[in-house]
């Protein structure tokens, strides 16, 4: 069933129950402001598409951090309201809790036109998917609109349970439409060659997609933290680099699969001691050294991959990019993907941080807004969220 479209919906005097992904990053110290309000930013177009519709009422709902279900003012939306207020030039309610008696209150107030629900994890029922809770959350609603593709792969309330409520009045928001058709895209008859760039620090977190890839693409090129568990698979030491046993037995299963010779590993690598000592490059990792960025020789193969693809994916960091020291391999994969002239996404998580650090990210054709939820979508072709939202 196709995703109904916030564009075709009709929501003159409706009231909109309205679902985003505003868990941005906070200053540890008060006041709490924000640090990065890229995902704040990426849902004003929908918002403002609301307001031009002829809504009467919009209701957003979030997350943000992990309060565990417990109400905690380090959690607070309430710099979240503060700059969706600033931004569209209207008052924002905030609620003080996510379902409450004060909710229905401001709904009927004339001059409040949108109205923040409180953190809705500070209720231990929206991560349980209760049905009660997410039915008092559709009774604010006329309309649902689902917007938060960082979310859409949790059975949450929110997200998930609120939907059967909703029946033939569920919609799309523009964000969510974009990521599905942008992620669709590399499921469905990519162009050829595609090369999927891997970084990042655990197998274990990527073995599903890593085995979906191996059967889409040409080649996967590994590196961050990721590479070491498969260098030491193929029997070269690692030293002190991150490297779980675990992990080492999952890259020897991918390894076994590989049948055509899809996964390229580092040949050369960027060391140190610790992260805090210099750097310094070498073709292989001593005993008391470890690996904390891919090295030149790794970037130029790389690069010969990178050169000729009509389709990339990437995710995850080549080394510890944070660090100025150990960044350059991210940079220049960046960079390489950047000005390839292939269709390219980049899949949420770090991999957005260090696309916006490289001064590239508005020259990929997709980056994504959700980590985990765009992993998901490339391991199963679907996410619970999405289909909640298309009534199956």
């Amino acid at each position: 069933m196709q995703l109904k479209s916030i564009q075709d919906a009709d929501l003159k005097g409706k009231k909109v129950l309205a679902r985003f992904d505003f868990n941005v990053p906070l200053t540890k110290s008060e006041p709490r402001t924000i640090t990065d309000a890229s995902r704040i930013d990426l849902a004003l177009p929908t918002i403002r598409l609301m307001l031009e519709k002829g809504a009467s009422k919009i209701i957003l709902m979030s997350h943000l951090g992990r309060p565990d279900g417990q109400v905690n003012p380090k959690y607070s939306l309430e710099p979240v309201a503060t700059y969706l207020a600033e931004q569209l030039g209207i008052d924002v309610v905030l609620t003080t809790g996510p379902v409450d008696v004060g909710v229905k209150e401001f709904l009927q107030l004339p001059e409040t036109k949108i109205v923040l629900l409180e953190n809705l994890r500070f209720s231990p029922l929206e991560e349980k998917n209760d049905q009660e809770f997410a039915e008092k959350l559709s009774t604010y609603g006329d309309v649902y609109v689902n917007d938060a593709f960082g979310a859409a792969h949790r059975k949450h309330a929110s997200v998930f349970g609120v939907n059967k409520f909703f029946s033939g009045r569920a919609y799309a928001g523009l964000l969510l439409e974009k990521e599905i058709k942008a992620l669709g895209h590399l499921m469905d008859k990519p162009a050829k060659p595609f090369v999927a760039v891997l970084g990042g620090a655990k197998v274990a977190d990527k073995i599903k997609t890593i085995e979906r890839l191996l059967v889409l693409v040409d080649k996967i090129l590994i590196g961050g933290a990721m590479a070491y568990p498969f260098l030491k698979a193929k029997g070269l030491t690692v030293g002190k680099s991150l490297c779980g046993d675990e992990d080492v037995a999952l890259a020897k299963q991918l390894l076994a699969q590989d049948k055509g010779g899809k996964i390229q590993l580092p040949v050369d690598h960027i060391v140190a001691s610790n992260p805090d000592a210099d750097p310094s490059f070498s073709a292989t990792i001593g005993n008391d050294q470890m690996g904390l960025d891919i090295g030149p020789a790794t970037i130029d193969k790389y690069a010969l991959h990178l050169k000729g693809a009509k389709t990339i994916f990437w995710n995850g960091p080549m080394g510890l990019f944070e660090n100025p020291k150990f960044a350059v391999g991210t940079m220049e994969m960046a960079n390489y993907i950047a000005h390839s002239g292939a269709f390219t996404v980049v899949g949420g998580g770090d991999s957005v941080a260090a696309a916006h650090q490289s001064g590239f990210a508005d020259q990929f054709t997709h980056v994504s807004t959700g980590g985990g939820a765009s992993l998901e979508f490339i391991e199963k072709g679907e996410l619970p969220g999405v289909n909640a939202l298309r009534g199956l």
